[in-house]
């Protein structure tokens, strides 16, 4: 046992200071970024905000109505064969480049991912999707997996720790998602003691990533739009959200009345919910590790990605930053104990 003493932070502690600018209006913002990933060379343009491979977020109408706008999805993994082949023959040209297949690691699930790409061998995304990515067996999948599709993009995750970050690229992943227990719906560290906080890992796993030419995720904490801005602040080249983005009408989950009110069912893929729904209920050597909530209905998603998209525009104004790729250089973090006045809040 061994003790590390030095502060890690998360997204409430710590606001962006603001700077000197010669920007007159957020117009003048450029939130697209471009990569060309590590190990797949594939080249990508587009603005790095990612809907969470959740099947109440990760969906197929979240994916039409978010790339419209250049924003990318990572499609849940519980589509069968045949959801994907209907998709895929209605779906818009180029969505290709703003979706990516998730799957598991057992034999059944790179069986039904070598399917899904015989039948659409136009998706260049792979998104290889565990809750504890330390396991010796998942770096051998990530391996095989690069190893089956040279030229396909696979993100692989999830880790907290620049060590395994390194690991993963080097094992053939082009992007690594990073973040264990901080999403709304995630009980993982009440259940295991387990995780770390948002922000030290994104900055942590950044520069580790950087290091070596590949990229990162920020994936879960963000509950507000300042949040995003600090996740890119800290060198995020991804962000990905999921609660920020349940309560749609692209969202998936049920629609539920209460006391006059609708709502929509939002769940951790931990939780029992989920399991129950997809694995038929929880296994007897585990625990769920995440919560089930409603949350008020939102409407059409746009309106919700204007707030984003306005509130990520304001922050690069504050800081001078004319693209979103000049917000990590121009940010310093102050280090708070509160972050908002809520005299007013219910």
């Amino acid at each position: 046992m061994r003790i590390e003493y030095e502060i890690k932070l998360g997204f409430k502690d710590v606001m962006i200071r603001p700077k000197r600018s010669t920007l007159k209006s957020r117009s003048q913002v450029n939130l697209e970024r471009e990569f060309t990933f590590l190990n797949s060379k594939v080249n990508w343009k587009g603005i790095p905000i990612m809907a969470a491979n959740m099947d109440t977020v990760g969906t197929f109408d979240m994916a039409l109505a978010l790339s419209k706008y250049k924003l990318f999805t990572a499609i849940h993994k519980h589509y069968s064969i045949t959801d994907w082949n209907v998709f895929s023959s209605n779906a818009p040209e180029g969505i290709e480049d703003y979706l990516a297949i998730s799957t598991g690691t057992g034999q059944q699930d790179s069986e039904k991912l070598a399917s899904i790409l015989n039948f659409n061998p136009q998706y260049k995304f792979i998104c290889i999707d565990v809750a504890n990515g330390y396991s010796e067996h998942f770096v051998e999948f990530v391996k095989r997996t690069r190893d089956q599709y040279p030229d396909k993009v696979i993100i692989a995750g999830n880790v907290v720790t620049g060590e395994m970050v390194e690991e993963l690229l080097l094992s053939g992943a082009d992007v690594v998602k990073v973040g264990i227990g901080p999403g709304s719906v995630c009980t993982t560290r009440v259940k295991t003691g387990v995780g770390y906080p948002q922000l030290s890992a994104i900055i942590e796993c950044a520069d580790a990533a950087h290091g070596l030419g590949g990229q990162i995720i920020s994936d879960g904490g963000c509950t507000i739009p300042g949040d995003i801005a600090k996740a890119f602040g800290a060198a995020a080249d991804f962000v990905m959200l999921g609660g920020m983005l349940a309560g749609h009408n692209e969202s998936g989950g049920e629609l539920i009345e209460r006391n006059g009110k609708p709502y929509k069912q939002f769940y951790g893929m931990s939780s029992s919910t989920a399991m129950e729904k997809h694995v038929g209920g929880v296994a007897e050597y585990r625990a769920s590790e995440g919560k089930t909530v409603e949350v008020p209905y939102r409407g059409n998603v746009e309106n919700t990605l204007q707030d984003i998209l306005g509130g990520l525009r304001s922050t690069c104004t504050y800081v001078g930053a004319e693209r979103l790729k000049e917000l990590t250089k121009r940010t310093t973090f102050i280090r708070v104990a509160e972050q908002e006045n809520q005299v007013y809040n219910p």
